[in-house]
Formats: structure tokens, C-alpha cells, sequence
């Protein structure tokens, strides 16, 4: 029997339909030494900019590709604009997690009906390539969720951008789309938040892990669209002897917000040497992990087990198949930010039998900064 719950969240599927992650935007203090990062060490390739020669007043950005991921590099050109009162408040980091959509004028004021808090009216943007529409609303911490139509639109990222022309060579990693976005929250608000998303967004909760090592323990709950194109898992710190690296995100981030993002590869092997070879650093994972892989795991990877066990990647299994995941180490001066590289062989969890390894590396790494 379908219960009420099931049917209000089928009704904000329908109504709020997302078909997957437009964008990524992160707030960072300085756009061009950012966007040369993620170029030259990440493989993604600048399209499109915006800032005082397009009619910018206040900000700069850089937007970049690589296959289906697209970022939005933003930087403040004032010191007390809302981009350069957000960096300093939390460092670099993701501003907004934009949503592709048919109907954002429908999207936003269903959204807004089922308990979203608005932050900018659906605004039709405009130029020679095209019509896009857009709006957004606000979600976890100072983060906010843009719903973007672009189906009339021919331009490289958005009305007003100019093409970044000449781009510099990159060299691609072979990441192929946006997985998951992982998001970090205060104690306590997890079933607030996947409360949130099943109420506005219509999604699912699809998996529930709690961990606990010698030192530190978190709980976690995913939720996910209908078409699991959208996936946020939302982790929060639990009681343990000493702070967790969920902890220590808030602390240095100043409350909650996107931690990590997973981007997809259909080749995990070849796009860890490539980023390690681009400058990359991964989380490191003890022998003894390796030593019990072929037991946990039996023969079904494909995979040769020595590479794994050189680069360092984690492996998992579930009913319908297995995965393969790494973490980079943080990639801006807080602890707060870092990146997941993730392939899916079938599988359509979240490692959750890597997140005590996962936990035990982050605390390792804890300890060198003296924040465990």
C-alpha cells in the first residue's frame, strides 16, 4: 500500500523534475589561478568567461568542460560584493549545484511551494545564441540549487559569456560526468535535510551507513532523483573520542556545504595516472586493505588487484555489481573541499564498505594537521 509520504514525494517528482547536474559553480579568491588548476591538473578546458568586458560589475568567471561535467569558476571584483563575503567566510567552494531542466519558471514555483526558500526569481537571459531562463533556490548552509533551461540556447555556457578563444591545451583525464555531490551538515539535521529534498525535490532515501572508528564516528543517509541523475549523499559528524573530518569541515568551512564531488570515469586507472601525473594527490590506503580484497570482494574485479593496490584505489561490491573510487587529498589551503574519481561497474552504491578506510585515511591526515 502507497503511503501518504510516498505520494506527496511522487507529486514533487513530477512537479520539480530535475534531468540532471547543469553545473557546478565554486566561489573561489582568485578565477584565473583556479581555472590554470583545474586545466592543467584536472584536464578541463575554459569555454566561456564573463567580467567587465561583458558588463560584470562585481565578479569575474571562467567556465570549463570536460565531456559532461561543467564548472563555473566565480571570484569577487570588489572586496565587499556577496562572492568575496562568501570566500572569506568559507574559502573556495561550491556556491551552487545547478540543475538542467525543461521549466524553470514551473521548476522554481514548485519548488517554492513545497517549502523552498527563493533566492532569484526565474530571469529570462538573452543574447545572439540564444534564451536561457533561470532561477535558484536556496538549500543547505549558504548554498543555493539553480534551476537552468537552456533547450533554445547555442552558446558555449550562457547568454553574455564570451568563447574563450585559443583556449590553452589541456590534457583531459577521461572524467565523463558529475556523480555524486557529497554534502557535509551540522549534527542533528540529517533527516532534516533528506526531509528537505524528498518534500521540494521529490527524491528518495536509497542508503543509510553509520561509522565509527577508534576515534571519531558520522552517519549518512543518500537521497537521490527518480532517474538517479541527482545524488547527494548528506554525512554528519556523531559522537566519538575525538572531532571527525566532518567536524573538521564545518569548523574550516564555517557550517555545512558541499565536501566532495565524484566525478565519473570509465577508466579509473588511467585517470589517476593521468592526475597524478598532472600534479594530483590521493589519499593513501594501508597494504593491509589489499590483503583482504580478493576475501571481500571474491574474483569479480576485472581489474588487476597489484594496480589497485599501487594507485591506491578502493573497491566495493553490492547486488548489482562493483565499483571503484579514490579521494584526492584537499585541493585548497582549508581541509574542507576535495574530489572523488568513481567507476561504476554495475554497482549502484556508494563504497559503503570503504567508508571506515575512507574515514581512517581522513584521520591520518587529520593528524598531521593537528585537528583529530
Amino acid at each position: 500500500m502507497i503511503t501518504e509520504q510516498e505520494v506527496t514525494r511522487q507529486q514533487a517528482g513530477e512537479a520539480v523534475r530535475l534531468k540532471g547536474i547543469d553545473y557546478i559553480e565554486l566561489y573561489v579568491g582568485n578565477v584565473p589561478q583556479a581555472a590554470h588548476f583545474y586545466r592543467t591538473a584536472f584536464g578541463f578546458t575554459p569555454v566561456a568567461y564573463a567580467g567587465l568586458e561583458t558588463g560584470e560589475r562585481d565578479r569575474l568567471s571562467v567556465a570549463l568542460r570536460q565531456n559532461d561535467v561543467r564548472l563555473l569558476l566565480t571570484s569577487g571584483l570588489t572586496p565587499d560584493g556577496p562572492v568575496a563575503a562568501h570566500v572569506n567566510r568559507h574559502g573556495d567552494s561550491v556556491k551552487d549545484i545547478a540543475f538542467a531542466v525543461d521549466d524553470a519558471e514551473a521548476v522554481f514555483e514548485a519548488a517554492v511551494s513545497r517549502g523552498a526558500r527563493p533566492v532569484a526569481e526565474p530571469e529570462a537571459l538573452e543574447d545572439e545564441q540564444g534564451r536561457v531562463v533561470r532561477a535558484s533556490v536556496a538549500a543547505f548552509g549558504d548554498t543555493v540549487h539553480s534551476f537552468v533551461e537552456r533547450a533554445d540556447f547555442g552558446g558555449p555556457f550562457l547568454p553574455a559569456y564570451r568563447p574563450v578563444e585559443r583556449a590553452p591545451a589541456a590534457a583531459p583525464a577521461g572524467l565523463l560526468a558529475i556523480d555524486h555531490v557529497a554534502v557535509s551538515a551540522e549534527a542533528g539535521t540529517l533527516d532534516r535535510w533528506v526531509d528537505f529534498y524528498e518534500t521540494v525535490f521529490g527524491f528518495a532515501q536509497t542508503h543509510e551507513e553509520e561509522v565509527e572508528t577508534e576515534y571519531s564516528a558520522m552517519n549518512s543517509k543518500v537521497v537521490q532523483n527518480r532517474g538517479g541523475s541527482v545524488k547527494f549523499p548528506i554525512v554528519v559528524p556523531a559522537s566519538g573520542k575525538r572531532r571527525s573530518q566532518v567536524d573538521e569541515y564545518l569548523t574550516f568551512h564555517g557550517g555545512a556545504g558541499a565536501q566532495h564531488v565524484a566525478l565519473s570515469t570509465d577508466s579509473i586507472t588511467r585517470a589517476v595516472r593521468t592526475l597524478r601525473a598532472n600534479g594530483i594527490e590521493f589519499l593513501k590506503t594501508p597494504g593491509s586493505y589489499y590483503d583482504l580484497l580478493e576475501k571481500r570482494l571474491g574474483k569479480m574485479l576485472a581489474e588487476d588487484e597489484a594496480e589497485l593496490r599501487e594507485l591506491n584505489i578502493l573497491a566495493d561490491r553490492d547486488a548489482h555489481g562493483y565499483l571503484l573510487q579514490i579521494f584526492t587529498r584537499h585541493v585548497q589551503s582549508r581541509p574542507t573541499v576535495f574530489w572523488e574519481i568513481i567507476q561504476r561497474e554495475g554497482a549502484v552504491g556508494f563504497g559503503g564498505g570503504n567508508i571506515k578506510a575512507l574515514f581512517e585515511a581522513m584521520e591520518r591526515e587529520q593528524a598531521l594537521r593537528q585537528t583529530l
